[in-house]
């Protein structure tokens, strides 16, 4: 009797112990041996999360993790998403992040020179489950845009490069929220004012900042540009801007020439006055606060790329002025040919 009430303790004994091992596996320890990136779409399945973590690192105890899963249901209730596993989750703990679509943002940046919607679209579409297509069409949908404020011809207007934080599976709604957002907060007080005694709507900023942007990278002179286009826009002259004869183009010309200055489209600022419709890019901030605190009183009417320094330019007061150092790149090009 003894041996069976010593055989009955040494039983139960062992089933709380493997209860608790269990429990103490699948909800305290750390299963997974490197950090790992998980993506779930609707149709994404346990056999699909679990071959996106083996292949990122590894698991420690995959069954436990299996039976997790099927404790907890997550093939009904798993919610699509990006989900950072890291090493020190448990079993426990990533079943409930699936299950309560514990995401974790992805990072959107928009960088360089953003001058055509298949690029903005396509750098947005890598990052995020939105199709690139779907987001192309939308930078071209004047109702979808009306209620942000925007149009297809003014939207770059409020996608400024920078380095955005979104859920992978953001709807359109939650891209263009998120622009409008940080588009609102860049127009703080201080840049309204500056806008206001310059005589320029926040739009106007951005136009004349597009173009800006796509004239150089050389940020040091963007105040000297801008100076031009707002001396030009005082005196009532037109912008003559290559850059937005080349967007009637869609940048695709290797260089402008004279005949390309012909262009019919409200965007070449040789034939028209004023402003173009709309930013012929996606201004940076560099070039928005250079539009800003634009260089007007240097009183530069005229620029030129300079012989000296690749990349940068030589600006004139006078057309006589401009006309020289015009002549000596054109000879240093012509040199360079022969």
């Amino acid at each position: 009797m003894k041996k069976v009430v010593k055989y009955v303790i040494a039983a139960v004994a062992f089933f709380v112990f493997v209860q608790f091992w269990g429990y103490f596996r699948d909800a305290k320890l750390p299963n997974f041996t490197s950090r790992a990136d998980v993506y779930v779409t609707d149709t994404t399945t346990i056999d699909g999360v679990i071959a996106q973590i083996k292949e990122q690192g590894g698991i420690r105890f995959e069954k436990a993790l299996r039976k997790v899963f099927e404790r907890k249901r997550v093939s009904e209730f798993m919610t699509p998403g990006y989900y950072k596993i890291e090493p020190s989750y448990s079993s426990v703990y990533v079943a409930r992040m699936l299950n309560n679509a514990w995401q974790a943002p992805v990072k959107i940046t928009l960088s360089g020179s953003l001058r055509l919607k298949s690029e903005v679209a396509s750098r947005i579409g890598r990052t995020i489950l939105l199709d690139s297509a779907a987001i192309h069409r939308a930078l071209n949908d004047d109702a979808f845009l009306k209620k942000y404020g925007f149009n297809s011809r003014t939207v770059y207007a409020m996608i400024i490069p920078d380095t955005y934080e979104i859920y992978w599976d953001a709807t359109l709604d939650d891209l263009f929220s998120l622009f409008k957002r940080e588009y609102d907060k860049f127009w703080t007080k201080e840049r309204l004012d500056k806008a206001a005694s310059l005589k320029l709507s926040p739009m106007d900023v951005s136009i004349v900042a597009s173009i800006v942007r796509c004239e150089s990278n050389y940020v040091p002179e963007y105040p000297d540009l801008a100076g031009v286009y707002l001396n030009r826009l005082k005196r009532g002259m037109r912008l003559q801007a290559c850059p937005t004869v080349a967007f009637c183009y869609d940048f695709k010309l290797t260089r402008v020439l004279n005949k390309h200055l012909k262009v019919d489209s409200p965007y070449n600022t040789y034939t028209h006055g004023g402003l173009p419709p709309g930013p012929i890019c996606c201004p940076t901030k560099a070039a928005l606060d250079a539009v800003l605190n634009a260089n007007l009183s240097s009183g530069y009417l005229y620029f030129c790329a300079s012989t000296q320094t690749p990349g940068r330019h030589l600006f004139a007061k006078t057309y006589k002025e401009h006309s020289r150092n015009a002549k000596t790149y054109q000879q240093k090009v012509l040199d360079k040919k022969q």
